[in-house]
């Protein structure tokens, strides 16, 4: 519930405000009872039957919208669940236009009956929700609405044919030919520069100063935009232009580290990826995101040759946990392992693993680090070399980057000392490299063959 109240705050509130070009209702967060959703169904019959012309339409889907914002979150569920159950294919409609395809006499015409048929097995929720497109916040709207029907699959999969039938939708208006790509300065406006704070996913904007750091001359941000919304990013990319691999987001974050001059640097660290719209989920562009990225900074800055990332790790604490929990399967004797159980205080070297990890600061203890890093290596070199789920990496993040073509280059001990990177990856990061003349190589490998391409100091750690 937490997550669901947040997003309607967060994000249905302001588009009362701004879809539309209308003030909100009074009735923002009203329940929806049973008369209700009988005036809900006459609002979409209405939409649906599109009488008088297109002014007309879009008052009536701008009305249905606002209904939508004002409802409070039970009401919004019951409206999804309408549209989900109540407006799939026009069975009459179908029945007909199969009947008349059929009673077509061999060598007629069947064009006019083939585009009724066509017509007629397209959901009706997908004709009111195209009407949508229209509309000044339209689009906007509807990533939102996709963005709380994720969040409630869970407990109502009955909404599952809706999120199939808007994530179809979506696809087709954001295809990667649609999108501008857009570089970010200090310079954008304030309500840009705050949702990027808003929507950073890997490593958190925690001030105006820090913003200001990764907007600077040796650092680049660049966004896919879409035409119809404008001043909200889609996905962007926070890249740092440095001398050789870096190896640790801290250095590269300090907000007191001397400005690098870009036109010395060699090296275009990627070191975060973040979509900003949930709604969009499942509609693919990062991919594209890097190499427009490479091709923009090569034409700036042709000095430049090595283009990486400087990635987390986040399913490998969650992978050691379980594998901790399965002795039967553990690849290594840690029971026989005193320097864990040592640096521990404990009877064995499972258990001085468990014990270590469990504290969040063991980075700064000399025994525990010297203890646990001949152990964790080989353990996130085997979790990403072997452990996969079908053909595809098990890790996320690592699934992402094999699959644009990147080689797994090099894992970083304590890469990312903070509270997440510790939590989620024990401290270690990742490079991968893209070499942009095995990038398409490297693609049909892991693609094809679920082939995880690796510098070979990685494939060594997995023998350590």
């Amino acid at each position: 519930m937490l997550y669901r109240e947040s997003l309607f705050d967060r994000t249905f509130a302001p588009l009362r405000r701004a879809l539309f070009g209308t003030a909100p209702s009074d009735e923002a967060g009203v329940a929806l009872n049973e008369a209700g959703v009988e005036k809900l169904k006459q609002r979409i019959e209405d939409c649906l039957e599109r009488r008088g012309g297109e002014v007309s339409a879009r008052a009536r889907a701008a009305d249905l919208g606002h209904f939508y914002l004002n409802l409070d979150p039970d009401g919004r569920r019951r409206f999804l669940a309408l549209l989900a159950t109540d407006y799939g294919v026009d069975r009459a409609r179908l029945d007909a236009a199969m009947g008349a395809f059929q009673a077509l006499e061999p060598g007629a015409d069947s064009g006019r009956a083939e585009r009724e048929l066509r017509a007629a097995l397209i959901h009706r929720r997908v004709t009111l929700l195209k009407q949508f497109n229209a509309l000044s916040q339209g689009v906007k709207f509807l990533v939102d609405m996709r963005a709380e029907i994720i969040s409630l699959l869970g407990e109502m999969p009955e909404l599952r044919p809706l999120n199939d039938d808007l994530r179809e939708l979506l696809t087709s208006w954001f295809d990667i030919g649609f999108l501008n790509l857009r570089r970010i300065t200090w310079d954008a406006p304030a309500v840009l520069l705050e949702k990027l704070m808003a929507y950073e996913a890997v490593h958190e904007i925690r001030s105006w100063d820090d913003l200001k750091n990764r907007l600077d001359s040796d650092r680049r941000c660049f966004a896919f935009f879409h035409p119809r919304m404008p001043d909200e990013p889609l996905i962007f990319v926070e890249v740092a232009l440095v001398s050789g691999m870096a190896d640790n987001v801290q250095d590269l974050l300090d907000l007191h580290a001397p400005e690098g001059d870009p036109g010395k640097a060699d090296a275009a660290i990627f070191y975060s990826i973040s979509n900003a719209q949930a709604g969009l989920a499942q509609v693919s562009f990062g991919d594209f995101l890097i190499k427009r990225v490479v091709d923009e900074l090569r034409a700036e800055l042709p000095n430049l040759k090595t283009f990486a990332t400087l990635s987390p790790v986040p399913g490998f604490r969650r992978w050691l946990d379980k594998m901790l929990e399965q002795i039967e399967v553990v690849p290594w004797e840690l029971v026989q392992d005193g320097a864990l159980a040592e640096a521990a205080g404990t009877g064995s070297g499972r258990e001085g693993l468990r014990s270590l990890l469990a504290r969040h600061d063991w980075h700064r203890d000399e025994a525990a680090v010297a203890a646990l890093r001949p152990v964790l290596e080989p353990l996130a070199a085997r979790y990403l070399l072997n452990e996969k789920r079908g053909q595809r990496a098990l890790d996320p993040v690592q699934n992402f980057h094999l699959s644009n073509g990147a080689r797994l280059e090099r894992i970083n001990w304590l890469g990312d000392t903070s509270a997440n990177g510790m939590e989620g990856a024990a401290g270690l990061m990742v490079n991968y490299l893209y070499k942009l003349a095995d990038i398409e190589q490297n693609h049909e490998d892991y693609r094809g063959r679920g082939k995880v391409t690796a510098a070979a100091p990685v494939r060594k750690l997995l023998k350590s």
